[in-house]
């Protein structure tokens, strides 16, 4: 009989006991239905309003059959890296329409958005540069700043005037090696937590006084604002004066994967150098082609986007009609600020019972004391499915004394 090893690793059995005495440990759940308004969620029919599939497009029948043709003309996955196997026809193809669309030179697609960050960030920083970034920007770029070389400094949330201090003091002063070779902002388009949008004419108009790069991150924008859903850069017409462009194919677009946009000689220098596409198989042919018939969906359908924010203002009218705290969110993304990691806790477990799926967001991901339910509305909600959620926040929020 074999003698049990200790397990080195049985410190973690503790640290998740600390986790769930302070309300901060989320169980994962078990979907059992198609990605849509109307779900099943550990067994339970609910209305969804934790989802990021902003226009439905999750099942789509053109992404659904442009999917199925994928698989049987290319099969299930591509082999190997991009560099070692070679693309396929469906990934150029893909690039090439989202170039397009966003207007800029080139595009390149990776396996997701937190990737495009994580990859990107790095391989065009080094040493000589220095990185400015929102105190409130997603995990993703802090873990590719983190993952650079570059000298690093933190503007406060949406303040230009401090991030034209920071610029001012940086190039004043230099880094540790004499003046930086370059500085580059970085900041979300639209800040995922709060659904904020990104003060960018003021962010451009700065950088371009310091001779500072711009990098954004539209993954809540993209499918969301802008002409047809183009993003953050063509909803404040600042088409050429970003230099970066990053977002994920995964929410509005409902598939997978993620982008980074700009320039053609960028994208030429990220193919030797991003580490996500050096060493990882790229996306399934079935993505791919979901993926560019999305984009004829976002040019051809623009109604869903009107939709999107129709339902977005009755939804988030009614709940501060009904007296909760919906932030500063000025998109789909409308959180209800519990601020009690154990409220948020109890507010998304009630609603559940009530038929209602919203998941509580807590720390890491929110400051401590931040906690909060976050909602997303889509355009395929109906109004009776919007009134059915504002019944069970009253009932819920009168119960839990929010309002």
């Amino acid at each position: 009989m074999k003698t049990m090893r200790a397990d080195p690793l049985s410190y973690l059995g503790a640290e998740l006991g600390e986790l769930r005495a302070k309300n901060l440990y989320r169980p994962l759940r078990e979907m059992s239905a198609p990605q849509a308004v109307h779900t099943v969620i550990d067994g339970k029919p609910v209305i969804s309003l934790s989802s990021n599939n902003y226009l439905g497009l999750t099942t789509h029948p053109l992404l659904v059959e442009a999917a199925l043709k994928a698989v049987r003309d290319f099969g299930v996955g591509t082999g190997a890296v991009r560099t070692i196997a070679g693309d396929t026809t469906l990934i150029e193809e893909l690039e090439r329409r989202l170039a397009e669309f966003k207007h800029v030179e080139a595009v390149l697609t990776v396996q997701s958005g937190l990737t495009a960050n994580s990859g990107t960030i790095p391989a065009v920083t080094t040493d000589h540069d220095l990185i400015v970034s929102d105190e409130l920007n997603h995990a993703s770029i802090i873990d590719g700043v983190r993952l650079s070389r570059a000298s690093r400094a933190v503007f406060p949330h949406r303040d230009v005037d401090g991030l034209e201090k920071v610029l001012r003091e940086a190039r004043a002063s230099g880094g540790p090696n004499g003046p930086y070779r370059s500085i580059m902002v970085i900041t979300d388009g639209v800040f995922s937590m709060d659904g904020d949008i990104a003060p960018l004419p003021g962010i451009c108009d700065v950088a371009d006084r310091y001779e500072a790069a711009v990098m954004v991150d539209d993954a809540h924008a993209s499918g969301v604002l802008g002409r047809n859903g183009r993003g953050t850069i063509d909803h404040f017409d600042l088409h050429g004066r970003v230099d970066i462009q990053v977002g994920t194919l995964s929410k509005a677009v409902g598939v997978m994967g993620g982008y980074i946009a700009g320039r053609q000689h960028m994208k030429d220098f990220l193919t030797q150098r991003c580490r996500p596409l050096l060493f990882s198989t790229s996306q399934p042919p079935a993505v791919a082609a979901a993926c560019i018939a999305a984009i004829g969906v976002l040019e051809n359908e623009p109604e869903r986007i009107q939709r999107l924010w129709d339902n977005t203002a009755v939804f988030k009218k009614g709940l501060q009609d009904l007296g909760f705290d919906t932030g500063i969110s000025e998109t789909p993304i409308t959180p209800v600020m519990a601020g009690d990691e154990s409220k948020a806790q109890q507010l998304a477990a009630r609603l559940f019972d009530e038929g209602v799926f919203a998941t509580s967001v807590v720390f890491p991901t929110v400051a401590l004391g931040k906690a909060r339910v976050r909602t997303i509305v889509t355009s395929e909600h109906t109004r009776d499915d919007l009134q059915a959620c504002l019944n069970a926040f009253e009932k819920v929020g009168r119960e839990l004394r929010l309002i």
